[in-house]
């Protein structure tokens, strides 16, 4: 008999645990999974894509239903989960339904920043996070509404991208002195915001968000200097909360995420947390891979195997804003490290590799990412680079050719 799996969430990290489950322990356990949007799990990252009209929202579906079908998981999405009962191994459901688990996984994502400014809750008011908001977002830019976004990390670019390729005048106003500011150093930054401007968006950097005008609808937006920004809509895309609510209402050990240790348990006995949600020694990662490489090791220990989780190299390997963009480890360079810079602006090119004791700690790379992925295994596994050193700055077909020679 079957062991019941219960899977709170249809999001990215569900569908690889599926995926990592069905390879390690096919038929060990009966899953289902519990998702509240009303669609099947679909790749977040691409959202920007589907706002600015390059590809459509069916097209990033991770998965088809008879793929979930064929690995025997029971699927409920537009599903809302209300409550656990820890010792009668139960979960709640919107209408009074309670599902059995003998195993609970998390894996709730997390919810938009909305900042606490008046006129906040004005309408013409929203946010950027799923494909929900991607329907609304696509209505303004029809409308050509001229649009604040507020927030210049990874969603807020997307969300300004989005809405200015499919037609709506787009501002990004962002607190910090520079983009993306947990991913990027200042040189690499400015070469993204150079690169951002020339698609038509305003960027106003240094910029703190006072209030909305506006009596019933949003009108405008003041800044914290007093300068004012006339819009019809502003999104709020400053930032993400991991949802807590539900394991927090159960009694389980809740900080930023929901506390889980190196099997990804958490404090209660056979629930485990993933992804966004997770708090794993005191890091919310709320990044994709991450949440992968949870998903794989708690599938692993799930089958009864010896794995632990022992935190990510944290990398983002992305396009942002129609840029490609990568970055991984300790890109910002810790005491006693060096950097090599090469830095093309005609191309459009920034790359920096940051080297410690004789090996590679971190990479920031902005237009050519081709050997992106090369330098994270370079990071991630700490190889010795003395014999690549003199060529690794021009990729990895160049030094490893004159490494062999």
């Amino acid at each position: 008999m079957s062991e019941p799996l219960v899977i709170v969430g249809n999001g990215m990290a569900a569908a690889r645990l599926v995926d990592e489950l069905a390879k390690a322990a096919l038929g060990r356990y009966a899953i289902a999974v519990i998702g509240d949007e009303p669609r099947l799990a679909y790749n977040r990252v691409l959202l920007s894509s589907v706002l600015a009209g390059e590809i459509a929202s069916h097209d990033i579906e991770l998965r088809p239903a008879s793929w979930w079908r064929n690995r025997g998981v029971t699927l409920q999405y537009g599903c809302v989960a209300t409550g656990i009962d820890v010792g009668r191994r139960e979960l709640k459901i919107a209408g009074d339904e309670s599902i059995a688990f003998s195993k609970l996984v998390l894996a709730t994502g997390s919810t938009p920043l909305r900042l606490n400014v008046p006129g906040a809750a004005l309408a013409g008011v929203h946010t950027f996070r799923d494909s929900r908001d991607v329907d609304l977002l696509l209505t303004l830019a029809a409308r050509r509404k001229r649009v604040v976004v507020v927030g210049g990390g990874l969603l807020g670019l997307e969300a300004a991208y989005g809405l200015a390729k499919a037609g709506a005048p787009v501002t990004l106003v962002h607190l910090m002195d520079r983009l993306m500011e947990r991913q990027l150093d200042a040189p690499a930054a400015e070469l993204l915001k150079s690169l951002v401007e020339r698609k038509g968006i305003e960027i106003l950097l240094n910029a703190s968000t006072a209030r909305i005008h506006g009596e019933t609808q949003v009108e405008g937006v003041e800044l914290a200097d007093g300068r004012r920004i006339d819009a019809d809509a502003v999104i709020f895309a400053a930032g993400i909360r991991p949802n807590v609510a539900l394991a927090k209402d159960a009694g389980i050990s809740v900080n930023r995420g929901v506390v889980v240790d190196d099997h990804l348990q958490t404090g209660a006995a056979d629930v485990f947390a993933i992804g966004e949600c997770a708090e794993h020694r005191g890091i919310c990662y709320g990044l994709v891979e991450p949440a992968y490489e949870q998903a794989r090791v708690l599938a692993q220990h799930l089958a009864g195997r010896a794995a632990s989780y022992h935190g990510s190299v944290v990398a983002t390997n992305l396009k942002v804003s129609g840029v490609s963009v990568f970055s991984a480890g300790d890109f910002m360079g810790a005491d006693g490290s060096e950097a090599i810079v090469l830095k093309d602006l005609r191309r459009g090119t920034y790359k920096k590799l940051v080297i410690s004791a004789g090996r590679l700690t971190g990479a920031v790379l902005v237009g050519d990412v081709g050997d992106a992925l090369w330098y994270l295994e370079l990071i991630r596994d700490r190889k010795p680079i003395a014999g690549i050193r003199a060529d690794m700055m021009f990729g990895r077909s160049l030094a490893l050719a004159s490494e062999a020679a």
